[in-house]
């Protein structure tokens, strides 16, 4: 194995997205006015890392097995530990977040066995969409967590129309749709993972 492909900065980029995510959960369950607030720029912050690793990897031709793996897991690893620490603090229904948690298992999984085979599963278009919503839905969660407290702190009392039932009501459907795109997501990759499982088998 080449050392230096396998230590390039796109690569680089994922690992620091997975050291990131301790961080920001440590920023989660604190308690604090500002704890919030600042695990919204830990995840925003480790969220752009996933733009700049592909677009890197592309454009200096450093894409490798590793980091087509290592790429989406890290994607995973953030997103899942927001929904579930979303989930503990009782932002989120917990039947929402289930089928996204074993969906990303079941991806990786097919993703570990077609490296095992020799090959290497590419991220769809459309799961690149549902990775993107997802890192928008979290952010705009934290986002609105942050300002919600910023002003308690300040103001001493809630806005308006922006109660802890609201924010609930918001995050359920904004995770809905999360989880509509993360199954639709789910089902093409494996109609196309046996799809081509099939015509590989016709060739042979």
């Amino acid at each position: 194995m080449n050392v230096s492909k396998v230590t390039n900065l796109p690569n680089f980029l994922s690992f620091l997205r997975i050291a990131l995510t301790p961080f920001f959960l440590v920023c989660v369950f604190s308690e604090g006015w500002y704890w919030n607030l600042i695990a919204f720029v830990v995840f925003t912050l480790a969220s752009i890392t996933d733009y700049f690793d592909g677009k890197l990897a592309r454009k200096n031709d450093e894409i490798t097995t590793l980091g087509h793996f290592l790429d989406p897991l890290a994607d995973k690893i953030l997103v899942t530990s927001a929904l579930i620490a979303f989930a503990l603090n009782r932002l989120v229904v917990w039947w929402l977040i289930v089928p996204i948690i074993v969906r990303d298992i079941y991806v990786t999984a097919m993703r570990l066995r077609s490296i095992h085979k020799g090959g290497v599963m590419t991220t769809s278009r459309l799961a690149k969409w549902k990775t993107a919503t997802q890192l928008i839905v979290v952010i705009a969660l934290l986002f609105l967590l942050g300002f919600k407290e910023l002003t308690m702190f300040f103001s001493g009392s809630q806005l308006e129309g922006f109660g802890d039932d609201q924010v609930f009501i918001f995050a359920n459907i904004a995770m809905s749709l999360v989880l509509i795109l993360t199954m639709i997501s789910g089902l093409h990759y494996a109609f196309y993972a046996k799809y081509s499982a099939g015509r590989i088998g016709n060739k042979t």
